[in-house]
């Protein structure tokens, strides 16, 4: 498996929303989880310090995507793309009565920090989530890593997500909650 495109400046990732799937091809898959409750399927793919989580109810799809600058992505049903520059909060409301909102905020970190940053979310992900990490890329001595926590409640899905980027000293943090009500 190739490595993951991490050596980008962190303000160049760019978040999108769709409304609709995304094909596994278009993405370098390191890891992925597949959850199924009565009311919604999520996919989570871990594709790097990046990650695509898909929600889908009924005729309903959601998709929510952090990509880095070059990677192709489909135009067609597209709600929403920025770039990671700062904190930022989205809201987005549909016609179906479903609802999503996210929170990001890129944090510059003390190598120390980042360090145990890096430890206590392996840690944690022992009990849950997706963790992958990528040693073969390491920056003095701090290594690039992806987590995704998750928790699937009956009419609600809530991602916590954490990519690290040691070549900048500088983790992304986000926070989205998919609401099927």
């Amino acid at each position: 498996m190739e490595s993951p495109q991490i050596n980008v400046a962190v303000g160049e990732l760019m978040f999108s929303l769709f409304q609709r799937p995304l094909h596994p091809e278009l993405f370098q898959i390191y890891a992925n989880r597949h959850i199924n409750t009565e009311k919604y399927e999520a996919i989570i793919w871990v594709t790097g310090c990046t990650h695509v989580v898909s929600v889908f109810s009924g005729d309903l799809c959601l998709t929510e995507v952090v990509s880095t600058p070059g990677q192709m992505l489909p135009s067609r049903g597209l709600l929403e793309r920025f770039q990671f520059r700062g904190p930022r909060t989205h809201k987005c409301t549909l016609s179906q009565g479903a609802s999503y909102v996210t929170d990001f905020q890129v944090e510059k970190m003390s190598p120390n920090l980042y360090r145990q940053s890096h430890t206590d979310l392996e840690r944690f992900a022992r009990n849950r989530g997706v963790f992958v990490k990528f040693p073969e890329l390491e920056v003095d001595g701090l290594q690039p890593f992806s987590y995704v926590d998750f928790e699937a409640r009956r009419t609600e899905l809530h991602i916590h997500t954490f990519a690290a980027y040691p070549d900048q000293v500088t983790m992304i943090k986000t926070q989205s909650l998919f609401d099927l009500r």
